[in-house]
């Protein structure tokens, strides 16, 4: 006897693991440039150049890269930016893994401090996260039904739908945005560029038949040295929004999307924007290209009928079964939460102005509740501020502010699936006095929930010839009477009769048994 079998595409997390590990060095300043008068900003970012599995560790090489923007008391440009990339090879335990395995790995910089030991030596201090995964994608074969005229040979098998979210499209892609932005006509010319950032929020992605909707926001902020005598310093912010379309064969409005994404960035201290000339031949224009590393899972819903059960009438047909699980989609939900406070800055002197900030969101720590994902974390702050002093008047601080947020998932379970994605959709950061600054900051939570259910499968039967002792025990006839939690098939299983015969025969209408119901069963119908 055949079944007949389907495949159902998943995907699923079979390892992952966190490691930290610190970086410090003694940085000396190259020849051309000048010295150090006081720090103003820094920032570090992780690039990872290659993973090396092995069995039972992975190897990760990479760098990390630095930029420093610094004043000095040389004559002429007051502000210096200084870039570099500190390399790093570290060895992750991770349990299980082989070296066929695929293993992808994050870096982060958890924290990055530099700190002067003289006008021409720095040290710094780096604090890493090395996240690595490994995502197996795996067919499961399920029966959905039996070959041939077997179901007219006495044998009788019950079929029920079962909800399965199956993966669509799984890919990686890069989507790509270029633009130029002209100053405004009040801005001086750019004589040449110090500090940017390029940021995203409010990303949203939709699919759409064949191809792949992108919208959001992109935050642009560049602090520049202008042309002229003076080499005045400028600083220019502007939103520009995010939108276009990634061809994505097999898309479709109706598919799911779990997407994550990353800003694909140059190395710290290389910029990311470039000056070019307008019309006139004058550096006007602000060039920007930004790039969005895209992990794409588009998953679908479907009732699929699953064979769950199986028996003989005139033989005996024995299912051989195995403990197998699906995954179904519990819910796609998403959380906001607004994060005010006070902080001081820790800067010496009064602020006169604050002229950029920037930060990010992390999430430290979740737990599973019978309420939904508890998620603790913060928010870490970089705030460029004007201050009174002359010489000096540039000045950086950093903030960070904890937050703790209830993302409601009624009922989630401890072995469920969920990624939790965090992102910061605003932040404002006012001036109150001199010294303290008022933070408002709103958090978007978003996750998909993926359910596992297990169940037991009927891998093959094996069909014989029913023992004649079981027959001969079997009456002719007998007045069943119906005791809680009956159904008509185990009814007939047990009697070796067909389900149809038995609703037949006794005029039911449906399947549904009260206990105490009496029922007319006859051998050999």
């Amino acid at each position: 006897m055949e079944l007949i079998k389907r495949n159902i595409h998943m995907d699923r997390v079979k390892r992952s693991t966190v490691m930290q590990f610190t970086m410090e060095e003694d940085l000396n300043l190259p020849e051309d440039k000048p010295d150090i008068s006081t720090l103003n900003l820094e920032k570090g970012e992780v690039v990872i150049e290659e993973i090396c599995p092995g069995t039972d560790e992975v190897t990760v090489r990479g760098k990390m890269g630095y930029a420093i923007l610094y004043h000095t008391r040389e004559s002429g440009s007051s502000l210096v930016l200084l870039g570099g990339a500190l390399p790093f090879e570290e060895r992750i335990r991770m349990e299980g893994v082989l070296p066929s395995d695929t293993v992808t790995v994050e870096g982060t910089v958890e924290d990055f401090t530099v700190n002067m030991i003289n006008s021409r030596k720095l040290s710094l201090q780096a604090l890493i996260l090395l996240s690595a995964r490994i995502e197996e994608i795996y067919d499961e074969e399920l029966p959905v039904g039996i070959q041939g005229e077997d179901t007219e040979a006495g044998v009788e098998y019950r079929i029920e739908p079962m909800e399965v979210t199956q993966l669509a499209i799984c890919k990686n892609d890069i989507f790509r945005k270029k633009e130029e932005i002209p100053l405004p006509s009040s801005y001086p010319n750019i004589y040449q560029i110090l500090w940017s950032n390029i940021s995203l929020r409010d990303v949203e992605f939709k699919p759409q038949e064949e191809k792949l909707a992108i919208q959001g926001d992109i935050q642009i902020f560049v602090l520049y040295e202008a042309e002229g005598e003076d080499r005045a310093i400028r600083s220019y912010e502007t939103t520009l929004p995010l939108n276009g379309s990634l061809e994505c064969q097999g898309c479709r409005e109706d598919l799911l999307p779990d997407i994550r994404y990353t800003l694909l960035r140059q190395e710290p201290g290389q910029q990311t924007l470039t000056i070019q000339p307008d019309l006139d031949g004058e550096e006007r224009i602000l060039g920007m290209e930004c790039a969005l590393e895209l992990n794409i899972r588009l998953y679908e819903e479907e009732q699929i009928d699953i064979l769950r059960d199986i028996y003989g009438v005139k033989n005996e047909v024995i299912p051989d079964t195995r403990q197998t699980s699906v995954r179904q989609l519990l819910t796609r939900i998403t959380g906001k939460t607004k994060i005010t406070d006070h902080a001081g800055t820790n800067i010496d002197g009064p602020i006169l102005q604050i002229l950029h900030s920037e930060g990010t969101a992390s999430i430290d720590h979740r737990d599973i509740t019978e309420d939904g994902i508890r998620l603790q974390g913060s928010i870490d702050l970089t705030v460029l501020c004007i201050t009174e002093k002359d010489e000096t008047p540039y000045v950086s601080t950093r903030i960070q502010i904890p937050y703790e947020y209830l993302l409601s998932v009624p009922g989630i379970g401890d072995t469920d699936q969920a990624e939790v994605h965090c992102e910061m959709e605003q932040l404002q950061v006012n001036l109150i006095d001199g010294e303290e600054v008022d933070v408002k900051a709103v958090l978007s939570f978003s996750t998909t929930v993926m359910k596992s259910t297990e169940f037991m499968a009927i891998e093959e039967v094996t069909e014989q010839e029913i023992d004649s002792a079981v027959l001969a025990e079997l009456p002719s006839a007998v007045i069943y009477i119906t005791a809680p939690g009956d159904d008509l098939w185990s009814i007939g299983r047990k009697y070796h009769m067909p389900v149809k015969a038995v609703r037949e025969l006794n005029a039911l209408e449906s399947d549904e048994l009260k206990p105490g119901r009496k029922l007319l069963l006859v051998k050999g119908l």
